[in-house]
């Protein structure tokens, strides 16, 4: 299959022996309104008949698709940057095999990057669907709006943890030309770190007040049906301390340990005071007056 030429979004799915999922990624790019978009499915070192035949039946649409596929698999960040180097759209979005999109997300996105020509990127609101695996699918269990108050994907949020997921943000190309690839040596929280680099760049936008990008959560699934974000979570706790260690070294390198040793002794004695200031409340008081200790000790 060859990739359509004269696209204005590059989709990269990354997949690995999850027929339904593709089934159902599938239906929701090709359910979009805008039809100018290339998609590339990347075959992590699944089974290469399954993935084609799943392909084939989108018939009418197989100009647009091509199927990288790997003989054995490389990890999420690897098949990412294999799908952003085979696709040649301006525009780049990864939909993952397990999410979906409203039908109108490319669409909009398309319209305020063209409108905003010095936006690197736009996010979308995103609804988080808890589902269960059922006989022939998933059915939701229940949604809720991922982030609600927040105003703006911003990098002093985002050094918190992530704000956003793969599935809700369209960016420019040339921000891998500008930042690079994603760093394949993370088997998991690579989104994070380039959207670390994005937001250190320049602010980003939320397209509306309107969730257009769906991420799919399944607490009790296990094996090949699990969420990386569930599935994972001791991966991204490893690997969110080795990034936050590896900034705080280059930090360090040019700045030297004089600020960073005094903020974290300072940061440390003040949740000592803090503390204490509680339980000595709660030791004198009831309750109602130790609420109101908690109250102003935070103000100061």
């Amino acid at each position: 299959m060859t990739v359509a030429s004269g696209a204005d979004v590059a989709i990269i799915v990354r997949t690995k022996d999850r027929p339904t999922l593709l089934r159902r990624a599938l239906r929701s790019i090709t359910g979009q309104t805008l039809a100018a978009w290339e998609c590339v499915i990347v075959n992590d070192g699944g089974n290469t008949e399954e993935t084609a035949a799943v392909v084939a039946e989108f018939a009418g649409f197989e100009e647009r698709i091509t199927i990288v596929s790997a003989a054995r698999s490389r990890g999420r960040w690897v098949s990412a940057n294999a799908g952003v180097l085979a696709s040649n759209a301006p525009l780049v979005v990864i939909h993952d095999d397990d999410d979906t999109w409203d039908p109108h997300f490319l669409q909009q996105c398309v319209n305020y990057l063209d409108e905003n020509p010095q936006a690197g990127g736009v996010v979308s609101r995103i609804e988080i669907v808890w589902e269960r695996e059922v006989a022939d699918g998933f059915e939701t269990v229940s949604t809720e709006i991922f982030q609600p108050d927040l105003a703006a994907p911003t990098l002093a949020d985002t050094l918190l943890f992530n704000r956003f997921v793969p599935i809700a943000f369209v960016y420019r190309r040339s921000l891998h030309e500008e930042l690079g690839l994603y760093d394949d040596t993370l088997p998991v929280v690579g989104d994070w770190a380039f959207n670390l680099k994005v937001l250190a760049r320049g602010p980003l936008e939320y397209l509306s007040d309107e969730p257009l990008a769906r991420w799919h959560q399944r607490v009790d699934a296990r094996g090949s049906s699990a969420n990386s974000v569930i599935g994972s979570r001791s991966a991204h706790d490893r690997f969110d301390a080795r990034i936050r260690d590896d900034a705080l070294r280059e930090h360090v390198s040019s700045q030297g340990l004089g600020l960073v040793l005094y903020l974290t002794k300072f940061i440390d004695q003040r949740l000592v005071d803090v503390e204490s200031g509680i339980r000595a409340e709660i030791a004198r008081s009831p309750m109602r007056r130790a609420a109101r200790a908690v109250r102003r000790l935070f103000r100061r």
